[in-house]
C-alpha cells in the first residue's frame, strides 16, 4: 500500500502574514505591561510607606511570635497545669522564626 499525499497552495498561510505580526507584537506588549506594572506594585512609593509596611509586618510577626510561644507553652505543660509564657519566650521565637536581632520588651 502506498501512501501518497498531495500539497494544495490556498495562498491562506503565507510566512509573514501582518495578523500573525500584529499577534506577536500584541503579546509582546501585554508581557512588557505586566512586567512592569508588576514591579511598580512591588515597589513602596515612598519611604514613609516602605516605613509603615515594616512596622506592620514587624509588629504581625511579633503576634505571631506569642502565639507560637503560648502554643509551644501549652504541649509542655501537663494536663492540669497552667500554660506559663514569659516575655523571654516571645522574643526567643522572634530571633528564631524571624531572625531579630533585637526585640523590644513591650
Amino acid at each position: 500500500m502506498t501512501i501518497t499525499t498531495r500539497v494544495v497552495k490556498t495562498g491562506w498561510m503565507r510566512p509573514h502574514a501582518p495578523g500573525g505580526l500584529l499577534f506577536v507584537a500584541l503579546g509582546f506588549i501585554l508581557v512588557v505591561s505586566g512586567y512592569v506594572w508588576r514591579g511598580h506594585v512591588l515597589r513602596p512609593l515612598s519611604a514613609k510607606q516602605a516605613q509603615a509596611v515594616e512596622i506592620r509586618d514587624r509588629s504581625r510577626n511579633l503576634l505571631r511570635s506569642a502565639d507560637m510561644a503560648i502554643a509551644g507553652a501549652r504541649r509542655r505543660a501537663a494536663r492540669d497545669e497552667p500554660a506559663i509564657v514569659t516575655v523571654g519566650d516571645v522574643t526567643r521565637v522572634a530571633r528564631q522564626h524571624y531572625g531579630y536581632l533585637f526585640v523590644e520588651r513591650e
